[in-house]
């Protein structure tokens, strides 16, 4: 493929933004060469400067659900830009918003909205310390949770594609509140929380990783973390910033039948647009100012385009049984994929919930991020590459996660298991 044009902005943008991107990861650097410059979206389709056409499954990392440049959120978005694009004032959007998530998640009775999900982990991490009077927080290896300081420690996403689960700038005081085990190990959970009684404030995970690839709770695992919160008086937080709306209309919590007592969410909420939100228990809840002592602000929270998209958004999944088609989509797509595995006898593990899908080049299960970091990233990158040339476009790192849309069609699907098929034999 012709991508002189990408070439040439990133060059340009190498002189003006650090590494020539706003987000890590987009820099390819974890699959080697550079990225392309996105033009245009429009339902499983994103196409580049240089009018190269590819079938998406990072679908904007997650957020677009119906495809891009849906009609009823694009719509949705240009009518309330016609009253303006941001008020800074309550709006009936907002409220009709929460309204939505309170019904669609049965765990959550208040929600306050913030401007990205990085913001709600950090707004659920200070309102569980408030509401506890506690200081220490347990983290999950290998789960991301946004570039919050207390969170990120030994985290996924970016943070691991480029070899770097810590970051620099952190002070090592606000470092040592943060207790990070290893996913997928009550063991390791109940030593922590007996050898720290009464000082830990809350769980934070990922009840579905999904930032060091895909990575599945064991049976019993989640219940065991509810009732050890219960009985240490820890508030279990789920972030579901991933997950949330992705899975079903109560998120990974509905998926597996257990109930934390603070959600973050993010990404399909706001159709596309930046936007992110915690919500949970009443009471915790009403921690928050201007109710209670946990303060929590932003200029464009609640802003009213993202509210739109997201309400549209969420409206028109239901109103297309979206879940259903996302589900047989992911079917045939897990089926294509294990099928070309198996027949080119390739060792790899494959996950897949729903629309999100994950393939590990290692022949062994993966529970942890241990196990994670045994694939053969060299592997992948050849892959990346074969399929990117293709025109098929996965996220540039084994450590992410696979998305699939409704706009996705069996077409689709069936060009990227002969995709998948071509580049396997070529190794």
């Amino acid at each position: 493929m012709d991508r002189h044009k990408s070439h040439a902005l990133f060059t340009e943008a190498l002189r003006y933004i650090p590494g020539g991107v706003n987000s890590p990861v987009r820099a390819f650097r974890a699959v080697g060469g550079e990225p392309f410059f996105a033009r245009r979206a429009f339902g499983s389709h994103v196409y580049d400067v240089d009018d190269n056409a590819y079938i998406d499954y990072v679908c904007t990392w997650g957020p677009s659900i119906l495809g891009h440049a849906h009609p009823d959120v694009i719509t949705a978005v240009k009518q309330a830009a016609d009253r303006a694009t941001s008020f800074g004032i309550p709006n009936a959007y907002e409220v009709d918003l929460a309204r939505k998530i309170c019904e669609w998640v049965p765990s959550v009775e208040k929600v306050r909205m913030t401007s990205s999900g990085t913001e709600a982990t950090m707004t659920a991490i200070r309102l569980a310390r408030g509401f506890t009077k506690r200081d220490k927080i347990i983290k999950f290896e290998g789960c991301y949770h946004g570039h919050v300081d207390s969170l990120l420690v030994k985290a996924g996403s970016g943070a691991l594609t480029l070899g770097q689960p810590d970051s620099a700038g952190i002070p090592a005081c606000l470092a040592a509140l943060t207790l990070a085990l290893p996913f997928n190990d009550i063991d390791a959970v109940r030593f922590a929380l007996d050898h720290n009684k009464g000082e830990v404030a809350a769980i934070i995970l990922e009840p579905l990783p999904a930032n060091a690839g895909l990575i599945p709770p064991l049976p019993g695992y989640l219940e065991a973390l509810r009732q050890l919160c219960t009985e240490h008086g820890t508030l279990l937080i789920f972030d579901e910033v991933m997950t949330g709306f992705r899975l079903g209309q109560a998120g990974a919590q509905g998926l597996f039948g257990v109930t934390p007592d603070l959600t973050t969410f993010g990404k399909v909420i706001g159709g596309g647009l930046p936007v992110g939100a915690v919500g949970g228990r009443r009471d915790i809840m009403d921690f928050l100012a201007p109710l209670g002592p946990v303060y929590q602000a932003g200029t464009l929270s609640g802003n009213p385009l993202a509210m739109a998209a997201g309400l549209a958004q969420l409206d028109t999944l239901e109103k297309e049984d979206g879940y259903t088609k996302l589900e047989t989509l992911g079917q045939q797509l897990e089926d294509a994929t294990r099928s070309a595995l198996k027949r080119h006898k390739i060792d790899a593990t494959f996950y897949r919930y729903g629309s999100m899908f994950c393939l590990f080049f290692t022949a062994n299960p993966v529970h942890n991020l241990t196990q994670a970091m045994t694939s053969d990233r060299q592997r992948f990158a050849r892959f990346f590459h074969g399929l990117l040339d293709r025109g098929i476009y996965l996220a540039p790192s084994q450590f992410e996660t696979g998305f699939l849309s409704t706009a996705h069609s069996p077409e689709d699907i069936a060009a990227t298991a002969h995709a998948v098929d071509e580049v396997l034999v070529a190794g």
